[in-house]
């Protein structure tokens, strides 16, 4: 049976625990799940599985060839759903801190840092996913696919996927993201763009003793005028919501914000009667020179408040690094396969997320160790050709130097598509009700 555990050991001994065979029976043996002693056990079930997404997912047909063993693809389909959920939440779930454990090697003036930002992904049009994850609005009955809502908490520095939500397709970032503050520790950083700026977020990462660097949401109004009045001091149309509290530099304030008398959507009551009544941040705007950039101008809030510790160049050049996780979330999604799911089922398609987080962190964690023999950060490190290597990996064969990305710095590349698909018209009718004009229209003739 082909494993990925020689790969493993080579790139993490220490890991190789948690996805050996006494641990997949152990945890089953917690849940009362029960097996037979038959050629697609729990253990060789989950390795085939990973082994299926560490090829982008391929077809159930090619998993023989792949792993030298003779089974059916049905036979396949049956193991892995009698496999249960939790089974794949407690190794992930173990396998993910075991991964993160003892990277305090890089730190952003000692703290962790955390990149955070939503996505979706697609899976086959069933009754029962359609019912629970949703379809976008402009799709038309029998003509589209349900969509999920896709979370994730990624590390800056190594980019191990910390954490994953999945969620029906009309969640908000915001109804999910405090989901993600018990994998922090004391101090950690969340880094986000606007859609997690608002004033609850911030009070529960204060909570938490979190600190978050965010992009401004476009409604709040900002004046970075010393003494500047506020709407708490007059009515007026045009003024900030925040009292003014001290200047820190150009463009850097330190701000009195007031809990807003709505209540958003995705907390209780009880949960919003909690947060304080105020809360002191520090705004912060900076021009962006760099030739090429879409956004000129940045506006960030922030709970790291010691402008001397944390000088307001170094938390916009912080702010920066957020693009990373874009590039994460494509790796995730294109290269492995993320984007378009196969399972049928809710169950299994949480299944399929789950062992898809597991085989991402497997081959961040080769760029990981490439990274550190070769002298770079782990983000130069190719992600498709630390995967290339991992595939085929056999105890012989050692880790070779992986290919480095050149810096791409002030990078300008048109947002087009040279390639032209194919001239088919769209969808609109379902697929059975056009079989029948179809047969309609060749019966006819």
């Amino acid at each position: 049976m082909v494993t990925i555990l020689p790969a493993l050991g080579q790139v993490r001994e220490d890991l190789v625990e948690f996805l050996d065979r006494k641990t997949v029976e152990r945890i089953c043996r917690d849940l009362g799940h029960a097996w037979r002693d038959r050629q697609l056990d729990p253990f060789t079930t989950l390795h085939l599985f990973v082994l299926q997404v560490l090829h982008q997912n391929t077809a159930m047909t090619h998993l023989p060839h792949l792993a030298g063993e003779g089974f059916s693809a049905a036979a396949y389909c049956q193991a892995r759903q009698r496999l249960p959920v939790a089974l794949f939440e407690r190794l992930v779930n173990g396998f993910t801190q075991g991964a993160t454990r003892g990277d305090e090697d890089w730190r952003w003036h000692g703290h962790q840092v955390l990149l955070a930002d939503g996505s979706s992904f697609s899976m086959p049009d069933t009754a029962e996913l359609r019912a629970h994850f949703g379809q976008p609005a402009g799709q038309k009955p029998g003509c589209g696919f349900p969509v999920a809502h896709l979370l994730a908490m990624i590390d800056a520095h190594t980019g191990l996927l910390r954490d994953v939500i999945v969620s029906p397709l009309n969640t908000h970032d915001m109804s999910q993201v405090a989901k993600l503050h018990p994998q922090l520790s004391a101090g950690d950083i969340v880094v986000a763009d606007r859609g997690f700026c608002s004033y609850a977020h911030l009070a529960l990462l204060s909570a938490a003793q979190l600190h978050g660097v965010l992009r401004m949401h476009q409604r709040q109004i900002v004046n970075f005028h010393p003494h500047r009045p506020c709407m708490a001091d007059i009515a007026g149309a045009g003024l900030p919501t925040s009292r003014w509290l001290a200047r820190l530099g150009h463009c850097d304030q330190l701000v009195e914000w007031r809990k807003p008398q709505t209540r958003p959507k995705w907390m209780s009551a009880e949960e919003y009667a909690a947060l304080p009544e105020k809360l002191v941040v520090r705004e912060i705007k900076w021009r962006v020179r760099e030739a090429g950039r879409r956004v000129r101008e940045v506006i960030l809030v922030t709970t790291l408040l010691d402008a001397e510790r944390y000088p307001a160049e170094e938390i916009a050049a912080l702010y920066e690094v957020r693009w990373q996780i874009e590039v994460d979330l494509r790796d995730l999604k294109e290269t492995l396969g993320l984007g378009v799911l196969k399972s049928k089922k809710v169950a299994t398609l949480e299944k399929e997320v789950l062992v898809f987080t597991l085989v991402y962190n497997l081959v961040r964690l080769v760029t990981v160790k490439a990274a550190e023999r070769q002298k770079t950060k782990p983000h130069r490190i190719s992600f498709i050709d630390a995967l290339r290597w991992l595939q085929p990996a056999k105890p012989a064969v050692p880790l070779p130097d992986l290919v480095v990305n050149p810096p791409r710095r002030g990078r300008l590349e048109p947002r087009c598509i040279k390639r032209r698909p194919k001239q088919y018209p769209l969808m609109t009718k379902p697929r059975a009700t056009l079989r029948k004009l179809l047969k309609k229209r060749r019966d006819a003739t």
